[in-house]
């Protein structure tokens, strides 16, 4: 006891230290970004006050702005300039020349930035949502868990391990290299080209931002058409956290514009990550060709939820409406696909139908609305073809949701949160990819049909398996190929921000978040050094210098099985063969040299 004694004390003085500093708040400056022009207060001018009816069967591009509006009120908001080739370029060549000095500064600066942000972020909630939900028609709510909870998660995973997966990494170096010292380090990789989604307007930049200028990149990101305004406001905060920590001007740079600007993006930075659709995916894939950087591809998916007869019913119906309505399907990793036990089948869709007929869709900034408005120009047009295909082939609706107060302009940009049920995969519902509030709902038998019904498809994003016995919800789990997989949850690997995200099949390739995404920030090198130097140095052998001997062959062979051989005594035997090879090639060469 006296010898432990004394540890015991200093284990317990060293954890008293520590959760005394942590009730020390960190010195985190606060920074002022103007929001006068972005808050809806009733006071906007007559210019910016009319109602926007966007062009259709005319690409907006041709006007060589980007037109901006409310998708839930059609409130016009103002344009940005679609960028040139020639000004994306400039963009890229002044990010790269800030890179060049941000690549040298220390952690402790870039964690200071983080800490900026993250004040900021927490701080002004109320307007980043508000942006948020007048660029995409989304809800306050959905707005705070989607852009807001998993961007504060993303700085605070990067604050407590960022640095750790950064630094260099060692690594065994064998049998044959015993004497050397083996390592990766990982080093920016220059500028990150980021084309990103409107479907999560603030996390969408904030994601590849925050990874790659953490890794000592620099970085541009061209925000979407359909969320322009936002964006760039969101910029300000950026540009305003980089000036307070004294990082060089034009190192995170945001571009506004159309097919045109993405294209000269990729041509020109050093890695690209794209979040869109698998058309315009495999298009990114084919100009990074020409170049050969790496490129990371999130094309959406067509994530199955599948219920086991097991379940809480009336828990587990509120968490698939919730996963199928979010933000009118604006979830990135949204379910899009309900695969129902059969025992429990009629049961699951009465407590469904009884929820979303309670749903009520509307401008969600003039009242409490459950579900916001559809980003996309005629996009319910869409929506409403995959469900009349669903009734022509059989399938029935059983539940709409109802519509709050509607402005005569802006009716096409909502669409009644619907559930089916007897739906099958000859139906292009069960098969392309929705982004609506849609619940189609199929029947199963057993476990290996569901597991089967949920491989069907071309994507692979992610799944969500919910089961009484936790053991067989993971069981079915595996089995499905996708990159994400939560169980008796529905999305909750996102919020795991140490965990890699991403998908297969034509859900794309590669990963952000995680110490995965946060790597793939960088260039990863592999370095070899003596491990004793200048005391123990690489030679090569006699037997096999040049000239090379005629036994030199031979001494390969015994230096092999005795670095890897089954048996000991084989290798033992091998070595002494192969010293034994060295010591009669020393003597001829002392003979030479006496020569």
């Amino acid at each position: 006891m006296a010898f432990w004694w004394p540890i015991i004390v200093l284990a317990f003085a060293y954890a008293i230290c520590r959760f005394l500093l942590m009730l020390i708040p960190p010195n985190v400056p606060s920074i002022d970004v103007d929001a006068s022009d972005v808050l809806d207060d009733g006071n906007q001018t007559q210019e910016n006050s009319f109602i926007y009816i966007p062009p259709r069967g005319r690409p907006q591009q041709s006007d060589r702005k980007v037109q901006c509006y409310e998708p839930a009120t059609m409130k016009y908001l103002g344009f940005f300039p679609a960028l040139t080739p020639a000004e994306v370029e400039e963009r890229i060549a002044q990010a790269r020349k800030a890179q060049k000095i941000w690549a040298k500064s220390s952690f402790k600066q870039r964690r200071q930035f983080l800490r900026i942000l993250l004040k900021y972020i927490i701080e002004h909630q109320e307007l980043i949502c508000e942006v948020s939900s007048r660029d995409t028609g989304k809800t306050m709510v959905d707005a705070s868990l989607g852009e807001i909870m998993t961007t504060c998660e993303k700085i605070t995973w990067l604050l407590s391990e960022g640095e750790k997966w950064l630094r260099p990494e060692y690594r065994s170096s064998g049998r044959s290299m015993l004497h050397k010292k083996s390592k990766v380090e990982f080093h920016p990789l220059g500028v990150i080209g980021a084309i990103v989604s409107w479907n999560y307007p603030f996390h969408n930049i904030f994601n590849p931002m925050l990874a790659a200028v953490f890794s000592g990149n620099g970085v541009v990101i061209k925000v979407s058409e359909h969320a322009s305004w936002s964006g760039c406001f969101y910029f300000r905060i950026i540009q305003a956290a980089l000036a307070a920590v004294g990082a060089p001007e034009n190192l995170v740079e945001v571009i506004t514009g159309f097919a045109e600007t993405g294209e000269a993006l990729v041509s020109s930075v050093d890695k690209i990550i794209f979040v869109g659709s698998p058309g315009v995916g495999k298009m990114i894939m084919e100009n990074a060709a020409e170049t050969l950087i790496p490129v990371t591809l999130e094309l959406g998916g067509k994530d199955a939820f599948i219920v086991c007869e097991d379940v809480d019913i009336p828990h587990v119906a509120q968490v698939a409406v919730r996963a199928a309505l979010q933000s009118s399907g604006q979830n990135c990793a949204g379910a899009e696909r309900f695969y129902v036990h059969r025992d429990i089948y009629n049961s699951f869709v009465n407590q469904v139908t009884k929820i979303v007929k309670s749903v009520s869709a509307g401008p969600p900034l003039a009242a409490r609305y459950d579900m916001g408005a559809i980003c996309l120009q005629e996009h319910s047009d869409k929506l409403q073809h995959l469900v009349d295909d669903a009734v022509d082939k059989g399938a029935e609706i059983v539940a709409r949701g109802s519509f709050g107060h509607l402005s005569e302009g802006a009716v096409d940009q909502f669409f009644p949160p619907t559930v089916l049920k007897n739906v099958n995969h000859t139906m292009k519902l069960m098969q392309e990819e929705t982004f609506g509030p849609i619940m189609p709902i199929m029947k199963f038998e057993s476990d290996e049909e569901v597991v089967k019904l949920a491989n069907d498809s071309r994507y692979g994003l992610g799944c969500a398996v919910f089961s009484g016995s936790q053991r067989r919800a993971k069981e079915i789990a595996s089995q499905i190929h996708c990159g994400v997989a939560a169980v008796n949850d529905f999305a909750s690997t996102y919020m795991c921000q140490s965990l890699p995200f991403g998908g297969t099949k034509d859900s794309g390739f590669g990963r952000f978040a995680g110490v995965e995404g946060l790597r793939a920030c960088c260039l990863v090198k592999s370095v070899v050094e003596d491990r004793w130097w200048p005391y123990i140095k690489t030679k090569i052998p006699k037997p096999i210098q040049y000239p090379v001997a005629e036994n030199g062959f031979e001494f390969q062979e015994s230096l092999v099985e005795a670095l890897y051989g089954l048996n000991i005594w084989d290798r033992l035997r091998a070595l002494v063969n192969a010293l034994k090879i060295i010591s009669e090639q020393n003597p001829v060469a002392t003979s030479k040299k006496n020569d």
